[in-house]
């Protein structure tokens, strides 16, 4: 068995989740230390191992990035048997997490009302599509819906008339998924303070509407809602790609200072003394003409040189990657972003890393994804099951062992 490494070093989570929101939440946890037992729906497993293709020989690539560092078993919790099994686990945890649509666990006999009666110090992470409060609550979510009725749709895309368009990631999920593990936290700071657990509880929507910061501040201030700018930024320009000679990179000359730095490395100073771009707020105003010569300008020369020339007069600047260049790009090796681990069916293979570093307790990828059921022996013996009562449960239909 991999002994836990990181800050979490002996907080026990149960995960009761599938897909990504809940998933996530447990890989933040698990990667700082925490020894986060994956609990799959019983026989099949967490949907995203159907999420398919792509597959590492037989295995979901899907759901090995999100899984890694965990523990996993399946229980049938439909049956009784499944259900002590459950609530044994439930008495010695420290945390539950659970992306179900609303109701599943109280009508299983498992919300967090009935699990506090056994743990009284229990945390109970919820991610829904909605909350568990409003006119919303009962209904399905998923990040789509989310970006949608969040406005980070209407924000995005190349501008006014176009069709709207999503983020390229599930911002939404994924955010969800940090901010329980941050809520499962804060609550585990107050645990060790009162000694009481409580209900974490957030949303795929309220996640998304997180990320729409500038847009509802411009809101507030002038009733106006604020369109797609493609990477344009809505309070300061220039700050947004500029096509090159072979490609994009992104210039952010969002202060004066970067600014008068930007027009001296184009070498087109009389851009600083231009009226019409003398201030930021001048730039704002007449941001398509200013776009437009800076990209006359950068289509002279490669994204490379461009890089260079910014970067040696300190004006911020970066290329735009692909997900194959990003991979591979020296800083996220050197951070430890891509790494490599042990899977048990597929041997060798690479994961994302921990994006948080930890001086006096590091954190590390100790183990891949679980093949389903993988640890659920090793699981129930530490619960004081027996063997015989293990092959029994198997062959009964309440657990799988791989």
């Amino acid at each position: 068995m991999s002994i836990p490494s990181g800050p979490l070093a002996g907080l026990k989570v149960l995960e009761l989740s599938h897909i990504m929101a809940g998933p996530v939440c447990g890989l933040m946890l698990a990667d700082m230390g925490a020894d986060v037992i994956k609990i799959e729906k019983y026989p099949d497993g967490d949907d995203s191992r159907r999420m398919v293709p792509p597959k590492i020989d037989e295995e979901s690539a899907a759901f090995m990035i999100l899984n890694r560092n965990k523990r996993g078993t399946s229980i049938n919790l439909k049956n009784g048997d499944g259900k002590a099994i459950f609530r044994k686990m439930i008495a010695s945890a420290d945390a539950v997490i659970e992306n179900f649509r609303p109701g599943t666990m109280e009508r299983l006999g498992l919300g967090y009302e009935a699990l506090r009666e056994i743990n009284p110090g229990l945390i109970y992470c919820q991610i829904t599509g909605f909350g568990s409060t409003g006119p919303y609550a009962d209904r399905a979510g998923f990040d789509l819906i989310a970006q949608g009725m969040s406005g980070i749709m209407s924000l995005t895309g190349e501008g006014p008339g176009r069709p709207p368009v999503k983020a390229g990631v599930p911002l939404g999920d994924i955010t969800a998924g940090i901010i329980g593990a941050m809520g499962i936290l804060a609550a585990h700071v107050n645990r060790l303070k009162t000694g009481r657990g409580q209900r974490v509880d957030t949303s795929l929507l309220e996640a998304s509407i997180v990320h729409t910061a500038w847009a509802a501040a411009i809101y507030f201030a002038t009733g106006i809602s604020q369109g797609p700018l493609g990477s344009a930024h809505p309070l300061s320009a220039p700050y947004q790609a500029i096509e090159t000679a072979d490609g994009w990179i992104n210039v952010g000359a969002a202060n004066q200072a970067n600014w008068l730095r930007l027009v001296e490395v184009i070498e087109m100073p009389e851009l600083g003394k231009d009226a019409r771009f003398h201030d930021n707020a001048a730039r704002m105003q007449n941001l398509p003409a200013l776009v437009g010569l800076l990209t006359t300008r950068f289509r002279t020369r490669t994204t490379a040189d461009w890089l260079a020339r910014l970067e040696s007069a300190g004006v911020p600047a970066g290329p735009v990657l692909s997900m194959a260049e990003m991979l591979r790009d020296p800083q996220v090796q050197e951070r430890k972003m891509v790494v490599e681990v042990e899977h048990r069916r597929v041997g060798r293979t690479r994961a994302l890393g921990t994006p948080v570093k930890f001086s006096d307790t590091p954190t590390s990828v100790r183990r891949a994804a679980p093949i389903l059921g993988e640890h659920t022996r090793e699981i129930l013996r530490e619960y004081g099951y027996t063997d015989v009562q293990i092959d029994a449960f198997a062959a009964n239909a309440i657990v799988v062992v791989s």
